[in-house]
This record gives structure tokens, C-alpha cells and sequence, in this order.
């Protein structure tokens, strides 16, 4: 597998180099070269992911940018001799303000795709400077309706919310059908637009502790995610470091 400098190789996945200032300005780039970026991201729910869906490794290499997401991959990329050359902790939700920051500022527009009705319905009002070409609902997956309300409302951003692995095997099926510059996956990151996510104090996001914030207000919900998923996490880590070595 061809890794580029600095790309962090786990299982399949290559994660791209990056911190905020250079996402953003890849994103600047695309919309002002008129090519198109499609991005993506890695936790360690979604490393998880692979072991269960194996074709979603196949379907990330067709993403520009798969971008890092949280203390988990940093802890990874530590354990696995870390190639980043950056030391900011990268999180999509620490990401997507300045990105709304951004295109408020430069005028770029918006398509979002994903989620729920009440939740697309709160993104004008908590940044009604934002200007938005459409709204589209995750749970109504016709594929030619969706394809062309998303090209009858040409918007420079599409955002998806679809959780991962649908958003991702969505995107890299149909990322070529549609004309906007910039794609980007989320997940629930779309609720940050909507002002909706539920974020853990400031001191334990510094930490790279909001997994346990989010476990502990909806421990139902996020038990298996976090205190099987993270440990299955490290041990996989643990477990490529220790082939590598006795290669």
C-alpha cells in the first residue's frame, strides 16, 4: 500500500497529515480551482468498523482526505511510531465551527444531507448567515431524488450525516455525479451545524476525554461504543505494532 508523507496506515485506512489550517485551506482550494475534495474521517469507532465491514477500507481510498478524529488516533498514531507532523488534536467538532466560520466569511454555500428534518430545520436559525442551497433528510435514501435535489441546488460544501459506513459508501458511489467542490462526511458532526451536539465541558475535551461526557449522558446508547469498542481499539493498535515488529 502507498502511503504519502505522513499518511498513518491503519488497517487499510490511510489517514491523511492535517490539522485545522490545512484542511481549511485544501477546502479553499478545491472550490477555487473548481475540483472536487471529498473528505472523510477516523475514530476509532470507525477503525472498528472495518474489522466488521472490510469493504468500507476499499471504500475510503477513494476519499481525498481522510482526516483524523480524536484521541484515539493519536494515541494510535503514538503507539504506531506517529508520522503527523502536526501536534494539534484533530476533532470534526472542533473542526466544523471554523469551517462555518470560513464560508460565512467567504461566502460559501451549503448543501446538507442527513439526519432528520428537525435537526436540518435548526441549522438556519442558530447561523443564519450561512447561506444554504438545500436540506435533504438521511432517511429517505432514493437515490435519483436525492442525486437531484442536490444538483438543482448547486451549493459549494456537501455535508453528510449519514453515520459511517452508509455516508461513505454513499459518497464514493455517487461523488462524481454531483458538481460541488467539496464533499465531507460527518456523521453527528451534522448536529454541531444545528447547534444540537452534545459537547463535554472544556477541560475534558482538552484531555480527550468528551467520550466519557457522552457515555455518561447517554450511557445506553454509548456503552458498547466506548467501553468494549475503545479497548478492542487498543488491542487491535497493540496487536498491528506487535506484527510490524516481528516482521
Amino acid at each position: 500500500m502507498k502511503l504519502e508523507k505522513g499518511q498513518l496506515n491503519i488497517n487499510g485506512i490511510k489517514i491523511s497529515d492535517t490539522g485545522y489550517a490545512k484542511l481549511l485551506t485544501r477546502i479553499n482550494n478545491s472550490i477555487e480551482s473548481n475540483t472536487q475534495t471529498a473528505i472523510a474521517y477516523a475514530n476509532a469507532n470507525s477503525v472498528n468498523l472495518t474489522y466488521k465491514f472490510p469493504e468500507l477500507v476499499r471504500t475510503l481510498d477513494k476519499f481525498d482526505i481522510i482526516h483524523p478524529d480524536g484521541i484515539g488516533i493519536r494515541i494510535a498514531g503514538a503507539i504506531l511510531k506517529n508520522p503527523f507532523t502536526s501536534d494539534e488534536r484533530f476533532t470534526g467538532s472542533d473542526f466544523y465551527p471554523l469551517l462555518i466560520e470560513y464560508a460565512i466569511k467567504h461566502k460559501r454555500s451549503f448543501y446538507f444531507f442527513g439526519h432528520n428534518e428537525d435537526t436540518l430545520a435548526k441549522i438556519p436559525a442558530f447561523y443564519p448567515q450561512l447561506k444554504i442551497s438545500g436540506v435533504r433528510s438521511g432517511f429517505d435514501l432514493s437515490d435519483e431524488e436525492v442525486l437531484s435535489g442536490i444538483i438543482k441546488n448547486p451549493a459549494d460544501i456537501l455535508v453528510i450525516g449519514l453515520g459511517t459506513p452508509k455516508q461513505e459508501i454513499w459518497t464514493a458511489a455517487n461523488r462524481y455525479k454531483l458538481n460541488n467542490k467539496v464533499i465531507i462526511c460527518v456523521g453527528e458532526g451534522i448536529k454541531v451545524f444545528a447547534g444540537i451536539k452534545n459537547r463535554g465541558p472544556a477541560f475534558l475535551r482538552a484531555i480527550g476525554l468528551e467520550w466519557l461526557w457522552r457515555f455518561m449522558t447517554n450511557p445506553f446508547r454509548y456503552f458498547r461504543r466506548y467501553f468494549i469498542g475503545n479497548p478492542l481499539f487498543l488491542y487491535r493498535i497493540i496487536s498491528i505494532k506487535m506484527r510490524k515488529l516481528a516482521e
